[in-house]
């Protein structure tokens, strides 16, 4: 079967020839794979022999300036142009600290906003033209990076906490920053679906949780965000695709509305921070495709997590509707060998 076969297997909560297996690898576990063994120029799906999941992305920013501040032999300070500015250290994996923000306010929101203007050179056509033919030839699921919602807003434009005291004091400005985002997403999607480049799926990052719980209450997801995701959905679903949410962190008091909402595909289960994936199986197996919920933490030992496998991947490969990966990224302290053989498990276990 082809990559897209499996996947849309899983998605009609049917039975395929095995489980898709996806992930994503940090770039300094890419690194010390080549370190290992991987030849520099492979594509580590194809060198460890799994599934294949292309994404399109568009600019839908404000558009600021991109600048060094500073730049020395252990970090860069730079802005982006969402108007943060960073400080990064060299070291790869490194995750950056957010110094500033240009939006701090409902005033430069709309200068900001517009700046955001939906015309066709957001749009990397050239990207597409190159490589969608050889996506649909191989059989490649291809999913469309849609970028909104609480997550996209906090951490790349207002600010963590700026963005929590904004969704109690001034929900309507918050609501008019998810709406822009998607507003502008759906709109420049609909050039590239329009334009012969169509897609499986609607994919976007909305990290609503962390350790044991989430950042705000179910009524205040009802309220503030679930509108957003719906309308999501809604586009996905009249184009006859799927919609996909990857949110971080402990969120089981959400899956109802997610599930309401239209949610078709959740990721990534994190275990980490507290989430059971068989029990989301258990409760909403028949409602929802679960992607990943695999512990990353037991990666780095060979035996955990062939043993975690064996326990986890038979209960949620039942009748379909489960995407193999770890509960979030592949981190640099798993070697080469180890993915190999979790790799050569998860065929066997995931297996119909």
């Amino acid at each position: 079967m082809t990559s897209k076969e499996r996947f849309l297997r899983m998605y009609a909560h049917k039975e395929a020839d095995r489980v898709p297996i996806i992930d994503e690898p940090w770039a300094g576990t890419l690194a010390r794979w080549r370190n290992e063994g991987m030849p520099s120029d492979a594509d580590w799906r194809d060198y460890f022999d799994i599934d294949k999941m292309e994404y399109i992305w568009l600019d839908i920013t404000p558009r600021y300036e991109e600048k060094t501040i500073e730049q020395t032999d252990r970090y860069r300070i730079y802005t982006t142009s969402w108007g943060a500015t960073l400080k990064e250290f060299n070291e790869l994996d490194s995750t950056p600290e957010f110094l500033d923000f240009t939006v701090k306010t409902e005033e430069a929101w709309q200068e900001a906003k517009k700046r955001m203007t939906c015309t066709p050179d957001r749009i990397n056509w050239k990207y597409l033209e190159e490589n969608y033919p050889k996506w649909v030839k191989e059989g490649r699921f291809i999913a469309a990076n849609v970028w909104f919602g609480f997550d996209a807003a906090h951490s790349w434009m207002v600010g963590t906490e700026r963005m929590l005291i904004a969704l109690i004091e001034n929900p309507e400005w918050v609501k008019d920053i998810f709406a822009t985002y998607l507003d502008s997403c759906m709109k420049l999607f609909g050039m590239v679906w329009d334009a012969g480049y169509k897609f499986d799926e609607i994919y976007w990052p909305d990290d609503m949780g962390y350790k044991g719980t989430t950042f705000f209450s179910p009524a205040m997801y009802r309220e503030l965000v679930k509108p957003f995701h719906k309308k999501a959905c809604d586009w996905a679903h009249e184009r006859g695709i799927y919609a996909h949410l990857h949110s971080c962190g402990d969120i089981r008091t959400l899956v109802p509305d997610i599930i309401d909402a239209g949610v078709d595909v959740l990721n990534p289960l994190e275990v980490k921070a507290g989430v059971d994936p068989l029990a989301l199986k258990r409760e909403y197996g028949d409602k929802l495709v679960l992607h990943g919920g695999v512990n990353a933490v037991l990666w780095p030992d060979k035996e955990q997590i062939v043993e975690e496998i064996r326990c986890v991947v038979p209960e949620l490969k039942k009748d379909g509707g489960y995407i193999f990966s770890s509960d979030h990224s592949i981190p640099n302290n798993v070697p080469l060998e180890n993915f190999r053989q979790i790799v050569a498990e998860v065929k066997r276990a995931g297996k119909y």
